[in-house]
């Protein structure tokens, strides 16, 4: 294999980019599980790749090393038999000539490689720490999330009425990854109105119901409330919900807007509840059990969480098990749980157009879950291409088959379309009614609007330059006219860097007429996110203002409270 075929950056499928320095990477924290020693390390080596680890392997193989959307890293696997053999039963045993191989050209299985981002003395390191035992790290309890919380701003200090000027449903909430911070952009302007100190590579930003605050979750767990009313919007509280998450929404039915809020954890697996307007801690609930083939695993992390409008509820979607948890949060101290089995392992997925419906991505197992919302049950299981990675998704109605839901695959050049109106379109209910072709695999996010007569997609993991740094756009209207793609990175007006500049994350703007585009290079190149004309698909604006370091994912308002994708 060739190093050509290797993506050379990393985005958040299963959190295989670099997490912060975890607290409990270092030290003395963990305690060792049990297991056949491997190769010798010493204790400083030890410290060393137990850091790189978590920051590089985690999200992806798991703390425990079972995994996931990565390969179980088990000794049982990596090391070598005491003879020295690479052969047990018909199964092949790597030890460290093939790791090493495998971590520095990665595979054609969707492992990115990492000779350009560890240094070799790094990679021998590594291949050697894995065929060791795996090393469990201490759990996070309420008290260590009590010690954590901080009210900045207390409620009665806050503003009575908004403070600034800004067209708050034309913000952009946009996840400045490296620098660990959050920059609001002004929609009209396309000029940042304030840039918030955050978590460390924030993985996603939720709006409340009211459409105040902004949530926004880090992958280390760090959870920051950002008050959209002030002078100059900034966080007012922030509590830490575990060592490593992904996932946070608020209550958004009748009664209990911005009551309260919800992250999940990776590690811990666990999910947090808290009060809405203060983030001070109320709950914590596990999601370790059994899965859904009916084995225990200790390492269940929450992948996503979405709320519904049409009852007190949260859906919380657990990756390693293949349960989906409807959490009613009507009465807290008296929680109650519906558990929907599906399939492993859940991802990432979005609302259809009507609410009801939510659609999540079992991605080691090719497929698509339903989730009928008002019955409380699973409606379907959709077979797919491989690995679907909708995002939210989006939402159009077909000229043929009626209301449908778009995914896109990582490993596949297809556009999945699902239809999803069982009352009137019953024949292509539940069922991928077209696969559109894509310029290539690697794609995670697809994106349309209501306004929009465009379906737009990014491909960001594939390994060809042009491929990563263009979008494609379909007509909805008629799918078999020819596909447009844009080169995102020749538009932006940037020079050509060594590196790949990856086309990531299309979000449109509040009424539609907009698309804004990440183009994400590496930490010293020049960012920009380019907003195109959704109409004439043409550049509007190209944003490269130099405090706008590695932009990521980019969340309107307006679109982000309602749910319109």
């Amino acid at each position: 294999m060739t190093k050509k075929t290797i993506s050379t950056r990393r985005w958040a499928i299963g959190g295989a980019f670099a997490l912060a320095a975890l607290p409990f990477a270092v030290g003395n924290a963990f305690a060792q599980a049990s297991g056949s020693a491997g190769p010798e390390l010493t204790a400083a080596e030890k410290e060393q790749a137990k850091k790189i680890y978590f920051e590089r392997c985690a999200g992806c193989h798991g703390v425990l090393r079972k995994g996931a959307t990565g390969k179980n890293l088990e000794p049982h696997w990596t090391k070598k038999l005491p003879d020295g053999s690479t052969q047990e039963g018909g199964t092949t045993k790597l030890g460290t000539g093939r790791l090493e191989k495998i971590i520095s050209y990665g595979t054609e299985g969707g492992m990115v490689n990492f000779d350009d981002i560890l240094s070799k003395d790094e990679i021998n390191l590594m291949a050697r720490y894995i065929q060791t035992p795996p090393d469990v790290p201490p759990e996070f309890s309420m008290k260590d999330m009590e010690a954590t919380w901080k009210l900045i701003v207390p409620v009665d200090q806050r503003p009575k009425k908004q403070m600034n000027k800004l067209n708050l449903q034309k913000i952009m909430s946009v996840t400045l990854r490296d620098t660990g911070e959050v920059a609001l952009i002004d929609g009209d302007t396309k000029e940042i109105s304030s840039i918030v100190k955050t978590g460390y590579a924030v993985h996603i930003s939720r709006v409340s119901a009211s459409g105040r605050y902004v949530y926004v979750i880090g992958r280390d767990g760090r959870l920051s409330l950002i008050d959209l009313w002030m002078e100059k919007p900034a966080v007012v509280a922030e509590v830490k919900v575990a060592y490593d998450a992904r996932s946070v929404d608020t209550s958004k039915f009748k009664g209990f807007e911005d009551k309260y809020a919800i992250a999940g954890g990776y590690w811990p697996p666990q999910y947090a509840i808290m009060d809405g307007a203060t983030l001070k801690p109320i709950k914590i609930v596990s999601t370790r059990g059994m899965t859904v083939d009916g084995e225990y695993h200790p390492e269940p992390r929450v992948a996503s969480i979405v709320a519904s409008m049409t009852k007190p509820e949260w859906v919380v979607n657990i990756k390693e098990t293949g349960q989906i948890k409807l959490v009613d949060y009507s009465d807290i101290n008296n929680l109650k749980e519906t558990t929907i089995e599906s399939a492993k392992f859940l991802h990432d997925g979005g609302w259809d157009a009507s609410k009801r419906y939510f659609l999540v991505a079992a991605n080691a197992s090719n497929k698509v879950a339903v989730v009928d919302t008002k019955e409380g049950k699973l409606a379907a299981l959709v077979p797919t291409a491989k690995i679907p990675h909708p995002g939210r998704g989006a939402n159009f109605v077909h000229p043929q088959f009626g209301p449908v839901w778009a995914t896109g695959h990582l490993g596949a050049d297809v556009i999945s379309l699902i239809g999803t109106d069982p009352a009137k379109h019953k024949a292509n209910a539940w069922k991928v009614v077209q696969e559109v072709k894509n310029t290539g695999s690697g794609n995670l996010f697809v994106k349309t609007h209501p306004k929009s007569k465009h379906l737009w997609a990014d491909a960001p993991q594939n390994p060809e330059r042009e491929v990563a740094e263009s979008v494609a756009v379909w007509n909805i209207s008629d799918l078999s006219k020819p596909t447009k793609i844009l080169n995102v990175a020749k538009d932006s007006g940037l020079p050509e860097t060594k590196a790949i500049r990856r086309a990531v994350h299309p979000e449109y703007s509040a009424d539609g007429t907009e698309v804004w585009i990440s183009l994400w290079g590496g930490k010293t190149d020049q960012s920009a996110i380019v907003v195109y004309d959704d109409k004439t698909l043409t550049v509007k604006k190209v944003i490269t203002d130099p405090k706008m370091i590695t932009p990521t994912g980019k969340f309107n308002i307006l679109n982000t409270q309602h749910d319109v994708y």
